[in-house]
């Protein structure tokens, strides 16, 4: 051959279809140029996350031109950060990451600088550097490997076999307790960027144009996912707060409406009832006049009285007899607090079942027994815990509650009777530390899991507003 191409591997166009595998990218087109040094990708909403000493890169791509309502979100190690010089002159700051890139059955790494190529014909740019020896360029030719289609990105492939990535996640929380300490040690053992933001301290900008979130007045960055810990101190507030990063867009674990009725014990047993989930009897009154009436409603003594802003146990309390349900009763009323009156499961005998429920399964589930002489098994009032197995009946019982409330991660709380489970409480931040040590499980992994799977760099569809109709 006299073309000087007896060497070659492999021969590429001016214009090529190409691959990115490590970012997401399963398609793409590219200018081959080697009077370019450095090779480019078009990003935007480009930001630095993770340690200053192993800093990562988060931002945006519109991988088909022409498509801003298409973007892929990708992320990877910053490399280097390196002023590169355009061909018009311009010169700019750019960072640096390394990647594979794919033409056909080929593939290597390679260094691409992040710049936002929107004006530019081709999304991506592969300069010299880029271009092992073994390559021949064929400057009169495009498309000389195999050809792609930008379909790919609406296909069941892209959602299935999307790679994992670093991700920004913020942990919503104000307490330095196991539960924090093990979602932070977790996310950053998988190669995420875990930030813990104090729920009361973060404020609100609302509008319709660009809603946003500051702390410490600074506009928080975009987060690929957050994990809501809120207090039951600060539900309003703290809901308030996972909304707002709703209406930003990004992926809450658990959504403000879930957490809400969660909260509220009275809405929470009205949802479980209109959903037929299996619950002790349960009755709810205002009037003081309707005390004989409302314990009517339930059955007999023993009966469970308790506020409805209970948690961990506080606020829940026995009575024996019909005369001391009254007795609490009256002095509930006289503290003007609101609560619900329950049957008591007899046979139950102080024991719960506690399933902890993830992305629509139950990974655990742990017995909890009451300290001696309390009827409440919460581990928080000296009650132990061990691993339990439940029944088909109960896994499906925690899994509906679960779901009804929209909850990905869900602490359900069930009793045994004999007609069956009974779910006494559905729990939007359920504690790690007991589940962990009784069931052996990683169950924070499991979390980052199902939140890695949501996250995938899988397309997201901005809304393209609709052009109005013309005048006649």
């Amino acid at each position: 051959m006299s073309d000087g191409m007896e060497n070659t591997d492999m021969q590429l166009g001016w214009e090529e279809w190409l691959s990115l595998p490590d970012l997401g990218l399963p398609v793409m087109k590219a200018k081959i140029d080697t009077g370019a040094r450095t090779s480019a990708l078009h990003a935007f909403d480009i930001e630095t996350f993770g340690p200053a000493s192993r800093p990562k890169v988060r931002f945006m791509v519109h991988p088909v031109p022409g498509r801003d309502d298409l973007e892929i979100a990708c992320s990877a190690l910053v490399v280097d950060r390196r002023e590169v010089t355009s061909s018009n002159g311009e010169s700019e700051n750019r960072y640096v990451i390394e990647t594979t890139v794919q033409f056909g059955e080929h593939s290597w790494p390679i260094e691409v600088t992040l710049t936002n190529r929107s004006t530019m014909a081709s999304r991506m740019l592969i300069g010299r550097q880029a271009l092992r020896d073994n390559i021949a360029i064929v400057a009169t030719e495009r498309y000389l490997q195999p050809e792609l289609n930008y379909d790919v990105y609406h296909s069941k492939q892209m959602r299935e076999g999307a790679p994992k990535r670093s991700l920004r996640i913020a942990v919503l929380s104000r307490e330095n307790n196991y539960s924090t300490r093990r979602l932070v040690e977790e996310g950053e053992k998988r190669g995420h960027s875990v930030e813990v933001i104090d729920t009361a301290r973060c404020y609100m900008a609302i509008n319709a144009l660009a809603p946003e979130v500051h702390y410490d007045g600074k506009r928080l960055p975009r987060y690929d996912a957050v994990i809501p810990r809120i207090g039951a101190s600060i539900t309003p507030y703290g809901t308030a707060v996972v909304r707002q990063f709703e209406t930003i867009g990004t992926y809450c674990i658990n959504g403000s409406a879930g957490i809400t009725a969660s909260r509220d014990k009275l809405y929470a047993h009205q949802l479980m009832a209109r959903h037929k989930i299996g619950m002790p009897n349960t009755a709810f009154a205002s009037s003081p006049k309707d005390t004989g009436n409302l314990i009517g409603l339930v059955g007999t003594a023993p009966l469970i009285v308790k506020l409805l802003e209970s948690t961990q146990g506080k606020g829940v309390v026995m009575a024996e007899t019909k005369k001391a349900a009254e007795s609490v009763i009256d002095a509930f009323r006289g503290l003007k607090a609101n609560f619900l009156v329950q049957d008591f499961v007899k046979e139950a005998a102080g024991e719960d079942i506690r399933c902890l429920v993830i992305g629509g399964k139950v990974v655990a589930s742990m017995k909890r027994t009451g300290a001696d002489g309390d009827f409440r098994s919460n581990l928080h009032r000296g009650g132990s815990a061990k691993t339990v197995r439940i029944t088909r009946e109960e896994r499906s019982a925690a899994v509906t509650a679960a779901k009804v409330f929209g909850l990905n991660l869900a602490g359900v709380d069930l009793l045994r009777s004999e007609s069956g489970p009974k779910v006494l409480e559905v729990n939007s931040s359920p504690g790690l530390e007991g589940i962990e040590t009784a069931s052996g499980k990683n169950i924070a992994g499991q979390l980052y899991e199902t939140i890695e799977h949501k996250v995938r760099p899988t397309p997201v569809r901005r809304r393209v507003p609709a052009a109005k109709p013309k005048k006649k």
